[in-house]
């Protein structure tokens, strides 16, 4: 069996920590050859040190020299690049055959987009990718001839509660997609409560461990709302097939309902290396150092519908799927100016779907052409959330 030359892009954060650690397990199935990170010269320095890439690459042209330093005091030799022109090229290029993007933001697109084509095995956790450009991603790996495979949990349940993994879900009887939330650490509190919420206290998931960002995603619903979104491009799933439910335990992970009344959950301690030991091995099983899980000792699942009231960024994910054409960008682009301004101290807690939705109403949808139009629309929904984030809070 060949080993598998895998480029972890986003390899100092959650995701890259939890593949890096499920590619050391099983040394003579995968390889890490190639390591990218965003400005985090010393943690990819040593993981340089300890998975000898063929490529490092900081996405921060100020901090190669910095890289390049670290790697030889550390006697690491492994070519050194910078800048997202090569994280994208590595992402298509001979040095590796999947390609796990982890990558946060838009800044994963490019680099998505170049993997699908180049027909790698893509490993997808950069939501936002499919989020702003889910019908050219699509594209994308019909021309590259690739596989995709989720490794957001949720995203990757339903991939194995599904026969062969995305197939035309009226064939194959799929009644509804049901993605479910743990509610984040809010879950329960009215928008009152909500109004003096701290980044600290946004970023303390009660069960996963996740950048800052994402936690604040989560903590808003908005996470869950681009999933949402997500999972109507991987799955081709129309928008009122998908649904949500708060479920606090964490342990179902997704779930598919059929017509014949049956309905498919995959379950499993909250760890991202089910995922992800699902994605790089698939169809085959192999261990990923999760714990069994222990259905006695947990005794219970709760289900609730979400509080989309209180949390509304979730309804305007939904809202923003329904209107079509680049709208899904917009709202992905000005949630992440809004939740940047909160966790500066600048925005409260409940001005980030307030802000979401003012740029939405100030930027009708428009059709996806290309990535250049896309990329300009990023740019001037960013500003627009900026001008409304001024006027506001300023």
């Amino acid at each position: 069996m060949a080993v598998r030359q895998v480029a972890v892009l986003g390899a100092t954060g959650s995701i890259g920590s939890s593949t890096l650690d499920v590619i050391a397990r099983h040394p003579g199935r995968f390889r890490a050859s190639v390591l990218a990170a965003n400005r985090d010269t010393a943690g990819l320095a040593a993981l340089c040190a300890r998975f000898r890439p063929d490529l490092a690459i900081v996405a921060d042209p100020a901090m190669e020299a910095d890289l390049a330093r670290r790697l030889a005091a550390a006697g690491v030799r492994c070519e050194v690049a910078s800048g997202g022109d090569a994280v994208t090229a590595a992402a298509s290029g001979p040095l590796c055959d999947t390609v796990v993007a982890a990558i946060v933001g838009a800044a994963g697109l490019e680099s998505t987009l170049a993997a699908a084509r180049a027909g790698k095995r893509l490993l997808l956790a950069n939501k936002e990718s499919i989020v702003m450009a889910g019908a050219l991603l699509l594209d994308a790996l019909r021309e590259g001839g690739g596989d995709l495979i989720p490794i957001d949990s949720e995203h990757n349940a339903i991939f194995q509660c599904l026969p062969g993994g995305r197939p035309d879900l009226g064939r194959a009887g799929v009644r509804r997609i049901i993605l479910t939330a743990s509610g984040g650490p809010f879950r329960g509190r009215t928008r009152a409560e909500l109004g003096k919420i701290t980044p600290d206290e946004a970023c303390a998931h009660p069960k996963w461990s996740m950048g800052r960002k994402i936690s604040v995603d989560s903590a808003t619903l908005m996470n869950k709302g681009l999933e949402v979104i997500e999972a109507h491009h991987l799955f081709a799933a129309p928008v009122d097939a998908i649904e949500v439910v708060v479920h606090p335990q964490s342990l179902v992970h997704s779930l598919v309902d059929y017509v014949d009344g049956s309905v498919l959950a995959q379950l499993g301690n909250p760890d991202m290396r089910t995922a992800i030991a699902c994605a790089l091995a698939w169809p085959e099983r192999i261990e990923a150092g999760v714990a069994p899980l222990d259905l006695a000792a947990h005794a219970r699942l709760d289900f609730e519908k979400p509080d989309i009231d209180t949390f509304r960024c979730l309804a305007l994910a939904f809202a923003a799927l329904r209107e079509g054409g680049d709208a899904t960008a917009i709202l992905n682009a000005a949630n992440e100016v809004a939740v940047d301004a909160f966790l500066a101290g600048t925005l409260p807690f409940l001005g980030i779907a307030e802000i979401v939705e003012r740029v939405l109403a100030e930027l009708p949808a428009q059709p996806v052409v290309d990535v250049q139009t896309l990329v300009a629309r990023d740019d001037e929904a960013r500003r627009a959330a900026r001008g409304v984030l001024h006027r506001a809070y300023c």
